[in-house]
């Protein structure tokens, strides 16, 4: 199967702090893979130079066959990635179906002076994007929520309107950080089974960071490990757990034998 991201020598420097060293990896058409490693390790601050809030140092990010390094935000996203974050950014104060709106802003077409006089297509585009907006909250579990202030929703359900403001935009695609983050274990294991949906049904790419080891060794097909910026380990979640390099740098001594991958499979 065929990289729908690749990554090459990608380096971020700031001033004499190295936070992202030469870092590779290449992310299969979708697939289900996460990034993981301690706090501090460069982790958001590679999916900052995928996206384009941060341009790398070094180094080549090649997307759907294109380079994106230096591209803008709003470019990058265009072409076809999309993202959440560790801490919630939803627009706190506009409904569900409003924030889901914001997202799909990269994909309409319509100018400022068709939507200040309402023209026929501004009306179209706008019924079309509504109706989206409507069934892209069914998706993500949020019937009927769409007049919900954000902020009001709980805090699972604000994790998942998030995702759905993220797939807006139509993505190939989809960056999550930290997605189960503040989640009880039940909370946890269906948004597994979400994540999943979330690839087979719009057969989209995910591409996670994730501390929770239950949720990386249950889901991931391919993992690459990250230390002081740099790749210490890559391969299957069997791989991972098996590493010496992983165990010491991240998990800890004896950790790994508290991840049972199979029984974390099953679960999930």
């Amino acid at each position: 199967m065929s990289a729908i991201l690749s990554t090459h020598k990608v380096t971020k420097r700031f001033g004499g702090l190295v936070a992202v060293n030469s870092f590779e990896i290449d992310v299969k058409k979708q697939s289900i893979s996460s990034v993981i490693g301690p706090n501090g390790a460069g982790k958001t601050t590679f999916f900052n130079c995928i996206t384009g809030f941060y341009a790398p140092t070094e180094g080549e990010i090649v997307f759907d066959g294109h380079q994106i390094q230096g591209m803008s935000t709003d470019r990058i996203a265009h072409r076809g990635i999309s993202r959440t974050y560790q801490n919630i950014r939803l627009f706190s104060k506009m409904t569900a179906l409003e924030n889901i709106l914001v997202g799909m802003h990269p994909h309409l077409h319509t100018f400022w002076f068709e939507a200040l006089f309402k023209t026929p297509r501004f009306l179209k585009e706008e019924a079309e994007a509504l109706e989206e907006a409507v069934r892209l909250l069914k998706f993500v579990g949020l019937e009927g929520m769409g007049d919900q202030i954000a902020h009001n929703l709980p805090y699972g359900a604000q994790r998942r309107l998030e995702i759905a403001r993220a797939l807006g935009n139509k993505p190939k695609l989809l960056l999550l950080d930290e997605p189960t983050a503040g989640m009880n274990p039940n909370e946890s294991l269906d948004l597994m089974h979400f994540i999943r949906k979330l690839r087979d049904e719009l057969e989209i790419t995910i591409l996670m960071i994730e501390h929770d080891m239950k949720v990386v060794m249950g889901i991931s097909e391919e993992i690459w490990v990250m230390d002081f910026g740099t790749k210490i380990a890559e391969g299957t979640p069997l791989d991972i757990q098996r590493n010496p390099r992983v165990i010491e740098a991240y998990l800890g001594h004896g950790a790994a034998s508290g991840l049972n991958l199979d029984k974390a499979a099953a679960e999930a």
